[in-house]
């Protein structure tokens, strides 16, 4: 990989086809036009004041608009395609399971009671999910991607970073608008717009926004005849954004926006890549579910370690399934923004918003063409309500900077999920069972003990959750001597949360059955029997033996925490195109309630704790060569403290703290401006993100115990971006582009633990978890190879860029990456489970059409 990295960059500067970074964007507070090209100035809001990227001393990505276009972005996922240190992956839900990284760290999450280390912002209101952020991406003023702990400035749960999205404000002075069209691979079809129109010139004005896309999936779904039944990972959604904004003489302004969208995309199917023994061993086949267990696919590995074979599953794009995935997603809000002045140099400014998200989901979650387990319905309802006032303002001949204010937040979870077991699921206990009882049990185990056949089985959970966040906060800024600024800011914050878990309608026979049948088990079999009997989604809550056996428990819990942040940089210009800078910050995000079923199983506490985080930081950021090279470096160190982590075990959620946990790296930007037609950027985030050989401390669990000395999930070593652009006049009227960027990375894990945790067997002959894991290191395969993602445009402008034509192509090598891996759910344990992935997009082309006026 390394010498690939020498290879690509050393070829950077023999080819012009790569995509040039932001260099011009309006400030968020004003609605002025966007500044000349060569105009290499580039405002941000990072410290709630717009300033020069360059004069401030925060580590932040700044992508405008045409930067988005040239990448195709068309969701906050995307925003990685610029952005070195921030990646993205998806899992089964188009609801949920968004985690959002930067600099390696962020929130494994599959439930709704986790909140992301990655706070979003989008136009100065907090989403309080990734999927609540998921709607299409346009008319979009300014990404920044802040990278880091924040919470000083910028609200809630952001001990990994934010993004910060601003959409493009109500113009009061000028008519004006757009419209883009879109068709490319997968039937894809894309249409976004808006217009600008003063109501009362220069001090009202309504911009509407709008955007529909639709696609076929790039993953097909098969029986177990390997007919196709459907696709998957499909695409099919709107949004609408109407904005009133406002202006006076007087100085107060503001804007009203609402938008509302609608998603049927269906998400996510995954690939199974490794067969757990009992499939390869003919466990399967003896219980008549057939020699690979129904799967449709025609290349699974046999052994976790085969990349080749991994490599050749993920090229079939091939899922198997009963039934393609459903969803169907309503997501509308409102937010307010307000600015008053209250003199010549201070505002008042207040913005509140909004916002309800309802889902409903629908889909196969065992992931085979095997009807063992389902989820019926999974209903969602999600309502927020922000609100922050703050003061801000200058003193002392402009030396001074200074932010004051307060901020609070109410949100409501409603989630309803509706499991079920198929008509195949005592066979798979059968063949789960086959190898301990020599196949003696046959192919219906629970049928043969308790005379119930399981299929039908089914029930729904209810979990539901209120939380309060309250804060008050301060940053101040000023100028010592000439050229250098000290800042200090703190916020203090109280989270309160309430929530539990109950059940609305249980259909569950096959349970009680099983608990009464155990005398008539094996005792070497009857943890087995319970657990598959008496499977924790489908499970009755609160059975008389729950009080000694791990059975499911409906619980209420509370959670409260409250937490001082802070954090103090000095910053240095010694001359105009050169500052330096370190920083300081003490970051958090709150702890919770797991809304899962087994969170109380043998009474355990469904909470778990804060997460925080003491980040160190130094940088530079440079102009030089009369401006004509833009060089930004900084290094960073970060320890965090209880790391919050959720993981799939193959039959259950389990979330717990790591104690330890740590990144640090260096990340370099730049930007090359040779002439005034061609444009470079480069930029990388070297990285060790891992849990230390020392991660546990005093914890003595199998699964922290398990990371120890391991990297985190989805943190590559090494991520690098080389991009350019080349505007070539070929008339008056009409422009030549070609833009185009490569993005490399190396190895990086893709599943929560890097090996397999030992079974109570072990640990006993070992004498201890860690003994047990020292002697034998069972290790998970889910290591991706590193891969380039190259992405290309080019086309024809005219008439100064009122229209355009322009024909694009992302992941031109038509790399197959997979993006997360799990325990397939009930097919094995521990090194016997069989391993399944979800892909990444492949390649895709198109051509898009833009006109202005």
């Amino acid at each position: 990989m390394t010498r690939k990295l020498a290879a690509y960059a050393a070829g950077l500067m023999a080819c012009s086809s790569f995509t040039a970074p932001a260099f011009a964007q309006d400030s968020e507070d004003q609605a002025t036009p966007t500044p000349p090209r060569d105009d290499n100035v580039i405002i941000v809001t990072a410290t709630r004041r717009a300033q020069d990227v360059q004069d401030i001393p925060i580590a932040v990505t700044a992508i405008s608009p045409q930067a988005l276009e040239n990448q195709g972005v068309d969701n906050i996922q995307e925003v990685a395609t610029l952005a070195p240190s921030f990646t993205s992956s998806q899992a089964q839900l188009a609801s949920g399971s968004v985690v959002l990284r930067i600099r390696g760290v962020g929130t494994t999450s599959n439930n709704i009671g986790f909140e992301s280390a990655v706070g979003i912002f989008i136009d100065g209101a907090y989403q309080s999910r990734p999927g609540v952020a998921l709607s299409e991406f346009v008319d979009i003023e300014r990404v920044e991607v802040l990278r880091g702990p924040q919470g000083t400035l910028f609200g809630r749960n952001t001990s990994a970073g934010a993004l910060n999205i601003t959409t493009k404000r109500a113009d009061v002075n000028e008519f004006e608008g757009f419209v883009n069209a879109s068709y490319g691979s997968f039937e894809e079809i894309s249409v976004q717009g808006a217009v600008n129109v003063p109501i009362v010139q220069d001090t009202l004005a309504l911009r509407v926004t709008g955007a529909w896309r639709q696609r076929d999936g790039f993953l097909d779904v098969v029986d177990r005849t390997g007919t196709v039944i459907g696709d998957t990972n499909d695409v099919d959604q709107y949004l609408v954004r109407a904005q009133l904004g406002w202006d006076t003489e007087s100085g107060v302004r503001g804007r009203l926006i609402a938008d509302y969208s609608k998603s049927k995309s269906s998400c996510c199917g995954a690939i199974e890549l490794f067969q757990s023994p009992l499939v390869t061993g003919g466990a399967y086949a003896a219980v008549g579910l057939g020699l690979n267990g129904g799967n449709g696919q025609s290349v699974v590995a046999t052994t976790p370690f085969d990349q080749t074979t991994f490599e050749e599953a993920l090229d079939n794009r091939t899922v198997s399934a009963n039934f393609a995935p459903v969803a169907d997603i309503d997501n509308w809000g409102i937010t307010g923004e307000l600015e008053f002045p209250i003199s010549d140099s201070a505002d008042l400014i207040f913005i509140g918003s909004y916002r309800k998200y309802e889902s409903f989901e629908n889909y196969d979650s065992d992931f085979t063409d095997l009807d063992i387990f389902n989820v019926d319905a999974l209903e969602l309802e999600l309502e927020t309500w922000t609100a922050e006032l703050r003061l801000q303002g200058e003193g002392a001949e402009g030396r001074l900077n200074y932010v004051l204010g307060g901020y609070f937040s109410d949100e409501s979870i409603d989630q309803s999920v509706s499991f079920a077991l198929g008509s195949e699921y005592d066979e798979n206990v059968g063949a789960l069972l086959f190898v301990p009882t020599g196949g003696a049990l046959g192919p219906t185990p629970l049928e043969l003990f308790t005379g119930i056949d399981p299929a039908g089985t089914s029930n729904t959970n209810r979990f539901q959750q209120s939380a309060q966040s309250y804060s008050v906060f301060g940053n101040v800024s000023y100028e010592l001597v000439e050229g250098l600024e000290l800042t200090l800011g703190a916020r203090y914050s109280w989270e309160e949360k309430d929530g539990g878990f109950t059940q609305t309608a249980v259909n569950n026979q096959i349970c009680p059955a099983t608990l009464g049948a155990l005398g008539f088990i094996p005792a070497a079999l009857q943890p087995s029997f319970i657990g598959l009997g008496c499977f924790g989604f489908t499970a009755p809550a609160d059975l008389p033996q729950s009080a000694v056996l791990p059975l499911v428990r409906t619980f209420q819990s509370e959670f409260s925490d409250e937490e001082l942040i802070y954090t103090a940089r000095i910053g240095y210009a010694f001359a105009d195109p050169v500052n330096i800078y370190a920083s300081f910050t003490h970051g958090y995000k709150a702890g919770g309630i797991n809304l899962d079923t087994t969170a109380a199983v043998g009474g355990a506490d469904p909470t778990f704790l804060s997460e925080e985080v003491d980040a160190y930081e130094i940088g530079v950021k440079s102009r030089f060569l009369d401006d004509a090279v833009t060089l930004n470096l900084a290094a960073f160190y970060e320890e965090f403290t209880n790391f919050q982590v959720l993981e799939f075990t193959g039959t259950a959620f389990q979330t717990f703290n790591v104690p330890v946990a740590r990144s640090s790296g260096l990340e370099i930007e730049s930007a090359i401006r040779p002439t005034d037609e061609l444009t470079f950027n480069a930029s990388a985030t070297i990285l060790d993100a891992r849990y230390p050989e020392d991660c546990a401390g005093t914890s003595t669990a199998v699964t922290v115990l398990s990371l120890c000395g391991n990297k985190l999930t989805n943190a590559a070593d090494v991520v690098a971006i080389f991009g350019g652009l080349w505007e070539k006049p070929l008339t008056d009227s009409v422009e030549f582009f070609l833009s185009g960027q490569i993005r490399l990375e190396s190895d990086q894990r893709t599943s929560t633990q890097a090996i397999v945790p030992p079974g109570a067997a072990q640990i006993a002959a070992a004498g201890s978890v860690q003994a047990a894991i020292d002697a034998a290191p069972l290790i998970i395969a889910d290591v991706q190879d590193g891969k380039e993602f190259i992405n290309l445009r080019t086309g024809l402008r005219f008439n100064d860029g009122q229209f355009a034509i322009e024909g694009f192509v992302n992941n031109l090598t038509d790399n197959v990456v997979r993006g997360v891996t799990f325990n397939t759910t009930l097919r094995g344990s521990g090194a016997a489970n069989s391993r399944s992935a979800f892909s990444l997009q492949p390649r895709t082309y198109g051509v898009t059409v833009r006109a202005k006026f």
